[in-house]
């Protein structure tokens, strides 16, 4: 058994076809198959389960990927360490980031982290929460910035910031003429939400069961921007994190957005990587600078 081999199995894992496997690790497809087989062999079980057009994992094929992947991560962080003990800020960071979150903070705080750390490539990943613990856990993201609360003793978490939530309603909306709202103000009123596997859409739950809101039937958006055209259009009224309808975003002559008062509903952000990570001191630093993002960026933006 060796790396190589395992690489390959894990790629087989993550793209269920041996062509597309084959592909990813730059080597023909009867190579790696080959490969796999002699690992099949030399473990003394079947790993995988070949159909014409499908390529699954048995359930112990399931077993060997995971610790394959925790191996493979564990090389990988022996020679980021030999690496980093050279030129510490120096490389590559695989750092991911949800949906609802990326397009609106990196244009505020990538200027700075390139000024910060020049000789540092960032590979940003945008994927769902799930997804993201999912890379993280297993070593193909070195951070990700999630939303709080993650439940896991193996990740480190850094909070960053706190984003208020802004209620956007239609122009036409009678909550159009207030100036801001009160939480209670929400009651009984159904709101536009994403669909199911976004983390903003459990947010906006938590506040719905605060505050005795509801969702709106018949109805789920697969995007924020889809949520603030369907406000736009007036069907509905949602919520809006505050960083979401901040330049360099366009204002909406259609969509008014309120304020709370008092304590707003909000979401905490923080940065995540394991534990374990020989890139801590990196992250650390790298979260500060990310905690300087202009606190005017987290309030309403002033109205045209």
């Amino acid at each position: 058994m060796n790396l190589r081999d395992l690489r390959y199995l894990v790629a087989l894992a993550e793209h269920r076809h041996f062509g597309r496997a084959a592909a990813a690790s730059f080597v023909s497809q009867p190579t790696l198959s080959t490969q796999i087989r002699k690992l099949e062999e030399e473990l003394g079980v079947t790993l995988v389960e070949r159909a014409p057009r499908k390529v699954m994992l048995t359930p112990v094929g399931r077993d060997i990927v995971e610790r394959a992947r925790r191996v493979l991560a564990d090389v990988d962080q022996m020679a980021e360490i030999a690496r980093r003990s050279q030129d510490p800020d120096a490389g590559s960071i695989r750092l991911g980031m949800f949906p609802t979150l990326g397009p609106y903070l990196l244009p505020h705080v990538l200027p700075g982290l390139r000024e910060k750390f020049p000789r540092l490539e960032m590979l940003l990943v945008e994927e769902k929460t799930d997804a993201l613990l999912e890379r993280l856990r297993e070593g193909r993201l070195d951070a990700a910035l999630l939303a709080l609360p993650i439940h896991d003793d193996q990740l480190h978490v850094e909070t960053l910031f706190e984003e208020p939530f802004l209620l956007a309603v239609p122009r036409q909306h009678a909550l159009a003429k207030r100036r801001s709202l009160a939480i209670d103000d929400l009651d009984r009123i159904p709101l536009l939400l994403l669909e199911e596997g976004h983390c903003l859409r459990d947010q906006a739950l938590d506040v719905c069961r605060l505050t005795g809101a509801g969702e709106r039937d018949g109805f789920r958006a697969t995007s924020l921007e889809t949520l603030r055209q369907m406000v736009a259009a007036g069907v509905g009224l949602t919520l809006l994190p505050a960083l979401s309808v901040q330049p360099p975003v366009p204002p909406s002559p259609d969509i008014a957005l309120l304020p709370f008062e008092g304590e707003s509903p909000h979401r905490t952000i923080a940065m995540v990587w394991r534990r374990s990570s020989a890139m801590a001191s990196l992250l650390e630093r790298i979260a500060g600078q990310l905690r300087e993002l202009p606190s005017g960026l987290l309030l309403p933006p002033a109205e045209s």
